[in-house]
């Protein structure tokens, strides 16, 4: 089988569906369904459409919040936005990761009663502050993890190393590092570096398999998150369960995630100046950035990880279905 690229998934979901239809129409079928993304959740929808089987829909990001927070970026096919409002009105119950997706579902016309917030979750047992670290040189390190595509921030921190002083800039995401080279974003982000006399500082390392990003994140003094949009803060999560203090930008799960002056520092999103200044007297403040680690690992272990993730479903698809159930006389 060949993936193809989601604008060329949307054909298929009808077919998806009524393949899902006919797999439940014998002796099992799901007590609820829970699509994923907008693409599974109109495939989830068609295949429910004649039954009585709930359906939870988590979005994982909203196409309309991709087009406000990345304007000119947003890359998504046209009809999505179209396609995720109807697949509102489709569902039982809409899963928002942070409370800004659930200001924006409410905004595409759902009832609150049907949005339910379950952020993401952390494996607290591959993410924590004990083991290896990645190695380093003695200067500072802001590690900055994500795809290389425009509106991820990598410019922004490009630029906010002007005001940081003395420290290198880590950007782990995008081709293996032996295809850099060739690769359109990570050759403008280079040129950028060299531009503004920050090059030296600025070191692109390339993908890095998930297994062994722990080592990537004990190996920083801070941890920078810093995309236009971010529905789950994934990586502020696992930054803060390896006890690096974060600094991001005050938007989406980064919002909820990151607790400012307790766990890191949240600043306004595009502020390149606020955000060079509070990387830089992050890097200055030992004993903050201490505080912020221990905190931050005590937040993702009392409310990120996995198994409390698990846990809400559970109850949230028990729920659901009792809604969807005759009562008995």
């Amino acid at each position: 089988p060949t993936p193809l690229p989601t604008a060329e998934l949307i054909p298929y979901v009808t077919e998806v569906g009524r393949w899902l239809a006919d797999e439940w129409s014998g002796a099992w079928r799901p007590e609820v369904v829970h699509g994923h993304y907008w693409v599974g959740g109109l495939a989830a929808a068609h295949a429910v459409r004649e039954t009585d089987i709930p359906v939870v829909q988590t979005f994982h990001s909203l196409g309309i919040e991709q087009l406000r927070h990345l304007g000119g970026h947003y890359d998504g096919p046209g009809q999505r936005i179209t396609l995720e409002r109807a697949l509102t009105r489709a569902v039982d119950i809409a899963v928002a990761q942070s409370n800004d997706e659930v200001d924006e579902l409410t905004r595409m016309g759902l009832q609150r009663s049907s949005v339910a917030l379950v952020p993401a979750g952390v494996d607290i047992e591959q993410f924590h502050p004990d083991g290896e670290a990645a190695p380093r040189e003695q200067r500072s390190r802001i590690l900055s993890v994500g795809s290389l595509a425009a509106g991820h921030g990598q410019e922004d921190l490009i630029r906010a190393m002007r005001l940081v002083g003395d420290a290198e800039l880590v950007i782990a995401g995008g081709p293996p590092a032996d295809q850099l080279a060739n690769h359109a974003e990570a050759r403008r982000l280079r040129q950028l570096a060299e531009q503004i006399g920050v090059v030296d500082q600025v070191r692109l390392v390339g993908a890095v398999p998930h297994d062994q990003m722990a080592t990537w994140y004990r190996s920083a003094d801070v941890v920078a998150c810093t995309p236009h949009y971010s529905s789950a803060g994934r990586v502020s999560l696992e930054a803060m369960a390896c006890g690096v203090p974060v600094i991001g930008y005050a938007m989406g799960g980064l919002a909820d995630a990151v607790v400012d002056e307790v766990t890191g520092r949240l600043v306004p999103p595009g502020d390149v100046r606020v955000l060079g200044v509070s990387l830089r007297r992050l890097l200055a403040d030992n004993a903050g950035r201490f505080a912020y680690g221990h905190a931050a690992v005590d937040r993702v272990r009392s409310s990120y990880t996995w198994e409390r993730t698990a846990g809400a479903l559970e109850r949230l698809y028990e729920r659901v279905v009792s809604r969807r159930k005759p009562v008995e006389a």
